[in-house]
This record gives structure tokens, sequence and C-alpha cells, in this order.
């Protein structure tokens, strides 16, 4: 088992890149065609992803179960990301990167109504205040980078990544996560191509400014490769509840980082229906962290 500062890194690292992956995303659309910039970056992960399977010695398995699920994992990467890459039309990177932090209401949400999984009261009523918060976003969002249109893209783009989660874990094929990853990315990457002649006339006919190129690569590398892997290490080493934190803390660190690195202004209003969400979040979690503290304390005893 790693040691707990292996795994704090890895905690810090996957925070460092869900925050800082949205505006890796609007920096990469901003020379080239926000569809071929999601093409490319499946194109480019796909070797890198065989690469790292032959390297870790993994086989990707392609009968009937695994396929279903590499389909399934494929509604996550590019089923979901179409609708980002299109709301950074609308939204700021910091906005979009909070809009992901929904992903466990639309989780819970999905499995009540779906799997008839049972709520407590204080999560419909973190949930209620969270969607304040969006309310109160969408009013003072009528400045360039907080847009409506571009809350429902992100909110169906977020609704398919919570979906793929159930579909995969309903198929359960007996997968590495590597190979899972890069069957998915295989998937998505087949899709990229059906795209192709669609956008074809939108190729890039001169090369893109350098700060477009990085950003690009910065998705297709930590964004699309090392996060996953600190991702699948974590869901393996330490608690669900402690693994959530990351939909509070990642939104934060990612406005500032707009701020700072894009000049990304927001309004007061919107600041406030932030932290109301924000807040929402920390209601929605707050047994679930109340529970992980006091076993925590319990063990130390």
């Amino acid at each position: 088992m790693p040691s707990k500062l292996n795994l704090m890194s890895t905690y810090v690292l996957l925070i460092i890149i869900w925050a800082t992956t949205p505006l890796a995303i609007v920096w990469s659309v901003e020379d080239i065609n926000l569809y071929w910039a999601l093409a490319l970056r499946f194109f480019l992960a796909l070797p890198l992803a065989g690469v790292l399977l032959l390297l870790m010695r993994q086989a990707l398995p392609y009968d009937a179960r695994s396929i279903h699920s590499y389909i399934a994992g494929s509604c996550s990467f590019i089923g979901s990301q179409i609708f980002t890459y299109m709301a950074t039309s609308y939204l700021s990177s910091g906005i979009i990167a909070l809009m992901f932090g929904f992903a466990p209401i639309i989780t819970g949400l999905i499995g009540h109504f779906v799997f008839r999984m049972h709520l407590h009261r204080l999560q419909w009523f973190g949930m209620c205040i969270a969607v304040c918060g969006l309310g109160i976003i969408c009013m003072g969002g009528s400045g360039q980078h907080v847009q409506p249109i571009g809350i429902l893209l992100m909110l169906m783009s977020v609704l398919i990544y919570c979906a793929s989660i159930f579909w995969v874990k309903k198929v359960n094929a007996p997968l590495n996560p590597i190979a899972q990853a890069t069957g998915s990315i295989l998937i998505s990457s087949l899709i990229a191509l059906c795209m192709v002649p669609f956008i074809w006339a939108d190729f890039p006919t001169q090369m893109p400014s350098t700060k477009s190129v990085l950003a690009l690569l910065y998705a297709v590398i930590m964004a699309s490769l090392i996060a996953m892997f600190c991702y699948f290490k974590l869901v393996q080493n330490i608690k669900a509840t402690t693994l959530s934190l990351t939909t509070v803390m990642t939104p934060m660190l990612a406005i500032v980082v707009g701020a700072v690195f894009n000049h990304e202004k927001l309004t007061l209003l919107v600041l406030c229906g932030t932290a109301v969400l924000l807040f929402g979040l920390c209601v929605y979690f707050y047994k679930d962290f109340r529970a992980n503290r006091t076993l925590a304390h319990n063990l130390k005893k």
C-alpha cells in the first residue's frame, strides 16, 4: 500500500490537474476549432495510452463485455467533453470547473430515481442550496464569460459523465483501469474520426500559437493520462468521501487560476453564487465527512 505522503502527493496533483484542465481547454480552442481540438486530444492520447499499456504489460481485452464497457466509458470521455468544449464559448474556465462540482449531486439524483438509493434530508437541503447558487450565478452572468447557455451545456456534460459512471459499473467488466481507459479512448477516437468529414473545412490551415499547442498537449498528457492514473490510484486507497472533497476544492482553485493566468473577471453576484453553490456541496457531503472523521478518530483510539 502506498505511503501517506505518496497518497497526499497524488491527491494534491489530481486537484491541480483538474483545476487547470478547464483553462487548458479554453486556451486550446483559441486558435484551433473546438471540434478539432477535441478530436486531436483523443488522436494524440490514443498512442500514448497504447504505449503505457505495453509498458505496464497489460492486455486490451476485446470480448463483447469489454467492448461494451469501453463504449460506456467513452461517454465520460468524448460524450461528456464535447459539451464542455462547446461551453468554452460561453463560460470562463473557473465556472466550467465549478459546474463539475455538480457531479456528486447529479450522481445522487440518478442513484435515487433510477436505482432507488436513499438520500438523506441534509443531502436534499444541500442540493437546494447548490441550485440556488447556480441560479444566482445565472442572474449575475450577463457578462461575456458567464452565459446561461453555457451553464446548460455544462449540465449536459456533467449528466452524461455521471450516467457513464453508472453504465460502466452496471457492465462490471473485469478490466484493469489502464485497459478500461485505453479502450474508452480508442472508442472516443473512432467517434472523433467519424466527425472528421463534417469538420474537415475547419482544419487548421496555419500553425496555432504556442499557447494553444501547449494547452492541447497538457490536456492530452496531464488530463487524459496522468489524472486518470491518480484518480484510480486514489479510488483504490482512500475513502470515497475523502476523494469527493476534490469537487469542492477544485472549483475554488480553478477560479483563482483563471483570474490570475487568464484575467477572468467575475461579477460580485457570480462570486456570491459560487460561494452559495460550494456551501451547498459542503452541506450535501456533511454527513459523509462527519462519519469519515468519526471513523478516523475511533481508529486512532
